[in-house]
């Protein structure tokens, strides 16, 4: 009994040891976003976007994460859904940041045309095993009421049917201010250098809950 005891320790011992190894030499998670020009640094210094302010806040907190900001001006959600599948093959990331929409709506594109992408984006990674977090756009009034209720409430209706992060304005702080046209750019479109820090600040508290 008493060897038989002592083997089952050794066992024990020997696949705790071996847990520890790879969990050591194992590689930091993947941090995929995949947006527009938002995301993109449209109009900023490289190194001003809330992407890469994101970087040097996990660094600086010594999170150990790699982030792939994989963001196109001008992006779709149709154009994000079309380059997801090749993007989870080569990055394998844990978690995937979806931050389109909002030139779905600039170009008039039906809500439920831009609900059915987002759905197979939050779908396929999460058959790909990473968490999502969906980053939310509103409209402004002069969409019309019923367009710009049903816009935003399409991001917590994914959000809440398929279980992910929800960040659901990106542009709180910066696009409902008493003065917005101070932080955006000449466009009125694009938010300025100072405003993403206000960006990665909506951002940050989901993101922090799905890298624990």
């Amino acid at each position: 009994m008493l060897d038989r005891w002592k083997r089952r320790d050794f066992i024990a011992a020997a696949l705790a040891g071996s847990y520890q190894v790879a969990f050591a030499a194992g590689t930091p998670p993947v941090i995929l976003v995949v947006g527009d020009s938002l995301s993109a640094e449209y109009g900023l210094k490289r190194g001003e976007g809330w992407v890469a302010l994101l970087e040097k806040r996990l660094a600086g907190q010594k999170i150990a994460a790699t982030v792939v900001n994989a963001s196109i001006s001008g992006d779709t959600t149709s154009g994000g859904r079309s380059r997801l599948a090749p993007l989870l093959a080569q990055h394998k990331p844990s978690i995937v940041i979806i931050e389109l929409g909002g030139n779905d709506a600039l170009r008039g594109l039906p809500v439920q045309m831009t609900e059915d992408n987002l759905t197979a984006m939050v779908v396929a990674s999460q058959q790909a095993r990473a968490k999502v977090l969906l980053v939310g756009m509103q409209m402004p009034p002069n969409y019309g009421a019923d367009y710009t209720r049903r816009f935003a409430a399409m991001y917590a209706k994914v959000a809440g049917t398929h279980k992910t992060g929800l960040v659901p304005f990106l542009l709180k702080g910066v696009g409902d201010v008493a003065d917005p046209l101070s932080m955006f750019q000449a466009d009125r479109i694009h938010p300025k250098a100072l405003a993403h820090p206000v960006m990665l600040d909506n951002v940050w508290p989901e993101l922090k809950k799905l890298l624990k």
